[in-house]
């Protein structure tokens, strides 16, 4: 399970890495006014959907299914189902793109209604009928995803959405290189989103057409029971992008708060990717194949592993974020139309959103053990519960204590939804910790602790002021060193050492 979640964080380790390429060269051309908060309201639509589709959620509930299929009827039979599911989710994205299209206006009002009135809700409904096409592209790509997921292939599924941020990136660089006008070159960026899509799906269909075979649309009940189940997973595995959709409706009314808010979670993104998404990705096979087979030993073991993993890579992550957020967000963002304002106002967020972080992850590490036993309505209703919570706790504090107000909102709503599931969880099937577990989770906690002490002592090394060169390598080598001294704390502690690291890394699933 380790070298195939490796696998998974590594791809998206590369993916989030250009992501922030691509974001600084954003703040860069568009810096954080009305021009930006349109756009990235239209992104973050483009993006919820993307992730409600790609990132778990269809993922949940076709693993399950295909396996089950396999086992009952052989491969020719799985194969046949995963072309149901393609050529049916394929139809629905393109009808929902063409509705959303038409009711765009409609759409972009009640995500930020702060826009109704001005000339930003305009041009954010002209950006977001630019990215649309993409969404046609993400269904056929989803299945695909996840049909290798199910064989046991994370590499291609892993790596592919880097195609996504290099077209970006290619477009922006030329943009910038010309000193493009904010408004066009926003314009620009959302159509190359569409062809972006078509990249990472062209990628994908030169190895996983032959999963899917023969490409038909149906409606059976074998296919209504299917999308009935993946409807709710896709909502709940996308909780995070709806908690943010949550803070940006109260956001809308503040200039510049989208922006900010946008900037601090894109930084958020980076660690839930490499171990939220990875741990979604990996562990609901191995829930599944563990429940299916009754194997209670092995659905201890993948329980417990995963909650190791999850602590043991957050835990850290969530603490780093906290200590070193204004010199992060300075040297990442602080260019161009992007001011010194926006960087402290961007940290600030930063630290109070950071919160949720364990949460986020927690629940990415409990939702398979639901996934496996095809109950995809719980984490639905902890989501929606979750979103009720991240509003209300976002509305009040919001107004009190602007973006950090609304930061801090959905870190009480990612927290909602975690304690949910664990209440759930142990009321229904209980959640198997084994003696290992329980040993190790304090200690990471105990590690991360004096890792996030060791880097608050040594900040103040930086040197003050300015986003150059110097400033940057010093930042560098302070995270580098936060690492290292985080793996020394983690042997101190008799949590694990590189030795076992290497090992479990070499260990191969058995087919």
């Amino acid at each position: 399970m380790f070298r195939s979640f490796l696998t998974v964080s590594t791809g998206t380790l590369a993916s989030r890495l250009l992501g922030f390429v691509r974001d600084s060269v954003i703040a860069a051309l568009l810096g954080a006014g009305p021009v930006a908060d349109a756009f990235l309201a239209a992104f973050q639509l483009v993006n919820v959907v993307r992730r409600l589709l790609a990132e778990g959620g269809l993922n949940a509930a076709l693993v399950p299914a295909w396996l089950k299929a396999r086992d009952a009827e052989g491969m020719a039979a799985a194969t046949a189902f995963a072309g149901r599911v393609l050529g049916t989710v394929s139809a629905a994205v393109i009808v929902a793109a063409l509705a959303i299209g038409a009711l765009m206006p409609l759409v972009i009002a009640a995500i930020a209604p702060g826009f109704v009135g001005r000339e930003t809700l305009q041009f954010a409904v002209d950006n977001a009928r630019l990215m649309l096409p993409y969404l046609a592209f993400a269904g056929p790509v989803t299945v695909m995803m996840a049909l290798l997921n199910a064989r046991g292939r994370f590499a291609l599924m892993a790596f592919s959405p880097l195609l996504f941020n290099i077209a970006l990136i290619s477009v922006m660089a030329v943009l910038l290189a010309r000193q493009q006008e904010p408004v066009q070159a926003a314009l620009v960026m959302a159509a190359t989103i569409g062809v972006a899509g078509f990249l990472q799906l062209s990628m994908l269909a030169l190895r996983g057409a032959k999963l899917a075979s023969p490409l038909r649309i149906s409606f059976d009940p074998e296919m209504r029971g299917f999308l009935g189940r993946a409807v709710p997973g896709m909502v709940a595995s996308s909780a995070p992008q709806w908690l943010m959709v949550a803070g940006a409706v109260i956001a809308s009314t503040s200039p510049s708060a989208v922006s900010w808010l946008y900037f601090a979670n894109r930084l958020l993104e980076l660690p839930l990717g490499i171990v939220g998404v990875a741990m979604g990705t990996v562990l609901i096979p191995e829930m599944t194949r563990a429940v299916r087979s009754g194997d209670h030993a092995a659905i201890a073991h993948a329980e417990s592993r995963a909650l190791e993993l999850a602590a043991g890579l957050a835990l850290p992550a969530t603490l780093g974020l906290m200590v070193l957020s204004e010199p992060i967000v300075r040297m990442l963002f602080e260019h161009g139309a992007f001011t010194a304002e926006d960087t402290a106002a961007t940290a600030q967020a930063l630290i109070w959103l950071t919160l949720a972080l364990p949460a986020h992850v927690l629940v990415k590490a409990l939702s398979p053990a639901f996934f496996a036993r095809e109950d995809t309505m719980t984490p639905l209703f902890a989501t929606l519960k979750a979103i009720v919570v991240s509003i209300a706790a976002a509305f009040l504090l919001g107004h009190l204590f602007g973006a950090s107000g609304i930061a801090a909102g959905i870190a009480l709503g990612a927290w909602s939804n975690a304690l949910a599931l664990i209440r759930k969880g142990a009321a229904t099937f209980g959640f198997s910790i084994d003696p290992e577990a329980r040993r190790r989770l304090p200690r990471i906690l105990a590690a991360a602790l004096a890792m996030g002490a060791l880097l608050w002592l040594v900040e103040g090394a930086l040197p003050a002021g300015g986003h150059g060169l110097v400033q940057a390598a010093a930042l560098l080598v302070l995270i580098a060193a936060g690492i290292a001294g985080y793996g020394l704390f983690l042997q101190l502690f008799g949590v694990t050492g590189w030795r076992a690291a290497v090992n479990a890394i070499r260990q191969r699933r058995p087919a």
